[in-house]
């Protein structure tokens, strides 16, 4: 068959409580597309439901799948020509389909597939010759306080030097109580802390909640107010002690005119990049740009894709040699996850070779 559309529901190992309630399964579209050497080349179209601005439901989101794809497949051996990032046709065709970003995001690996002749090396860079090791936060899941304490003390234990909490779903001095703790334990040139509010605090709350983290020398605060308060943010952002970063803020703004208003209106101290939520890798490219034109900071983040798209997510990431640590995920969190090459030692993610897996 030259071509498979298949919808693979990913199993977490145990419920994953997110801003968007708790997660026991997350839907995953899988395509492959027979190579002439015989080999597949293999991509997926990740959403999580809630979030993900094109899901509304399972058959809304196939149906539009499938005309993509239709209308993609006749270009596919010709955008793997070249480098579709400065491919007009392909420019052009990804413009047409912005309000679909994993759409974007599936297309885009999948063309790399390609070019790769199926293999999982995507990206020839320092990253997959084993050369580099890029640090990564150790991500606390929401859960109740016990749990996150154990899940904090275990990322330390295995030698994470950055944790990042979600907050805001419980009791805020509950919360603080932890993070106090936290510190007491390491002081912040040995822990980084950052933290998640994924739009959880009201305008009434959020300036308290900022001094008390400034306080405990947090590395940042994403998303502390919902999204779509540009005005309220901006004054955020000005008086703020502690840098806030953009999340779900940037879920939407698609052009570039959009996003430079965006930056320039709110003025973040740094921006979180989603590949499958923020326009595929062309859009993040533009939104690095523009972030480091401004002097923003930035970092990549996964968003729960199977394998396949965190393997191209750190590929493309490796591209950029980050210093700073960003938020990939490890791959481990699923039963029925596909084989991955990425592996995790002490708050590092590097490429595992085949001779290093025998």
């Amino acid at each position: 068959m030259p071509e498979h559309l298949t919808l693979h529901e990913l199993v977490f190992k145990k419920p994953a409580g997110t801003s968007r309630g708790i997660l026991h399964t997350k839907p995953s579209w899988i395509y492959e597309y027979a190579l002439p050497n015989g080999k597949t080349a293999q991509t997926e179209f990740p959403i999580i439901p809630g979030l993900s601005p094109e899901f509304q439901n399972h058959e809304q989101y196939e149906k539009a799948l499938n005309v993509f794809i239709a209308e993609a497949q006749p270009h596919f051996e010709r955008w793997s020509q070249s480098d579709f990032f400065s491919n007009r046709v392909f420019q052009n065709f990804i413009n047409n389909w912005q309000a679909y970003p994993s759409f974007i995001f599936g297309l885009e690996i999948l063309i790399w597939s390609i070019q790769a002749n199926g293999h999982p090396v995507l990206l020839v860079n320092s990253f997959t010759r084993g050369q580099l090791r890029i640090p990564i936060n150790g991500l606390v899941w929401m859960g109740n306080l016990a749990d996150m304490r154990a899940q904090a003390i275990e990322k330390i234990a295995v030698g994470f030097k950055i944790v990042k909490l979600k907050i805001g779903a419980l009791d805020w001095h509950e919360e603080l109580l932890l993070l106090k703790e936290l510190r007491t334990h390491a002081a912040h040139e040995d822990l980084t802390i950052r933290v998640d509010a994924n739009g959880a605090f009201s305008l009434a709350q959020v300036a308290e909640v900022i001094e008390e983290l400034a306080a405990l020398q947090v590395h940042s605060i994403e998303q502390p107010i919902a999204a779509g308060q540009t005005e309220k943010l901006a004054a955020l952002c000005l008086a703020s002690p502690l840098p806030i970063a953009l999340d779900e803020e940037l879920i939407g703004i698609c052009s570039r005119s959009e996003k430079i208003a965006l930056l320039e209106q709110v003025k973040p101290h740094y921006i979180i990049l989603k590949p499958s939520l923020h326009g595929g890798f062309s859009g993040v490219k533009e939104w690095i740009l523009l972030a480091e034109e401004r002097k923003i900071g930035w970092w990549l983040t996964s968003a729960l894709e199977s394998a396949i798209g965190l393997n191209a997510i750190v590929q493309f990431g490796a591209s950029y040699a980050p210093k700073l640590a960003q938020g990939f995920g490890t791959g481990g969190l699923f039963t029925n996850n596909f084989p991955s090459h990425l592996a995790i030692e002490k708050g590092h993610i590097y490429w595992l070779n085949d001779s290093d897996k025998s």
